[in-house]
């Protein structure tokens, strides 16, 4: 579970960058999208482990969503700002519940 939690803060640390209005569309476009197509593979990854973990899984489906339409100027820069928050709450809550249940990783 501290796995999961720690790859949803990563993946928000990464939605803060992608989400700066002008610093986040620049490299996104300076690098041909591929940043969109590297965090949609970030958080199915993240997904699988939160769903392995038996943790939440809405922080991840909402980063996939801001990846996946992330190519549509200012609605990809609102979505990631929402999959930001998203992440960094279910991140927080992940290891916050991980903490007080006192239960270990399996991977």
């Amino acid at each position: 579970m501290v796995v999961a939690g720690v790859m949803k803060l990563i993946g928000a640390g990464f939605e803060f960058f992608l989400g700066i209005p002008g610093f986040g569309g620049t490299i996104i476009l300076g690098l041909y999208w591929t940043p969109l197509l590297f965090m949609l593979v970030y958080h199915i990854i993240t997904l699988v482990l939160s769903r392995y973990a038996y943790t939440t899984i809405w922080g991840p489906v909402v980063g996939i969503v801001a990846s996946s339409l992330g190519v549509i100027p200012g609605l990809g820069m609102m979505l990631h700002w929402a999959a930001f928050i998203c992440l960094l709450v279910d991140g927080i809550m992940t290891l916050v519940r991980n903490k007080n249940n006192q239960v270990t990783d399996v991977i």
